[in-house]
């Protein structure tokens, strides 16, 4: 399956199914017995299909005009700011961004560029706003090259809830600023690794929004 620009992004389709069935089902039981005690299961089946829907929505994003702008890969608040290394960068600036169970979980590319590596590790489910989630957890990370020859990673992490990552793009693929490559169920985290002496446009706190919110300026 690819990335949809569809309302409700197609990897929700079957959770969304279950919930309505089960809604169904307990409401058709409610109304055929009229049974008050099949009706406080079918309200609750009906906020369970409501927030679902909400988890898969898939909004349109139109990225900022200036392309010197690194967009933030997920919804979310920023948890991290600050110096790391990644093994791929080296000595960078690092920007996390966690993602509850009610923001939008459709990953976007930062930067425009080809895939240059694709890595995976099997790994914990500590919260995702934990430090040691960004070594320790299961995680999917790319590696994008500009056409001026920067690089960028960026890494999907699997949180206490959330377990399965969902990650479309292989290398040598070629990603537009803001273009879907993936998602992640329920509940995460994304690492963004930039060159060092980037200077950030966000800090600890602060909310974004995938495709639209500048992390930094690339020269």
């Amino acid at each position: 399956m690819r990335p949809s620009d569809a309302l409700i992004t197609p990897e929700g389709y079957p959770f969304i199914a279950y919930s309505a069935g089960l809604f169904l089902f307990l409401l058709a039981g409610a109304l055929l017995l009229k049974s008050v005690a099949l009706a406080v299961p079918a309200v609750i089946a009906l906020l369970l299909l409501l927030f679902v829907v909400s988890f898969f929505r898939n909004p349109e994003r139109t990225p900022p005009a200036d392309t010197t702008l690194v967009v933030a890969p997920a919804d979310g608040t920023v948890v991290y700011v600050g110096p790391a290394n990644q093994e791929h960068l080296g000595a960078c600036l690092k920007i996390s961004i966690f993602m509850s169970v009610f923001n939008v979980h459709v990953n976007r590319a930062p930067v425009t560029g080809a895939v240059v590596d694709r890595f995976y590790r099997q790994g914990k489910f500590y919260d995702a706003r934990h430090a040691k989630a960004s070594c320790e957890n299961e995680q999917a990370g790319l590696v994008m090259e500009t056409g001026t020859g920067v690089k960028v990673a960026f890494v999907q992490i699997a949180g206490l809830i959330a377990r399965r990552i969902l990650c479309y793009a292989e290398i040598g693929d070629r990603l537009e600023r803001g273009q879907r490559y993936g998602m992640i169920r329920f509940g995460s985290r994304v690492d963004v690794y930039l060159p060092e002496g980037c200077e950030p446009l966000v800090q600890v706190g602060q909310t974004t929004t995938a495709g639209l919110t500048a992390l930094t300026r690339l020269a």
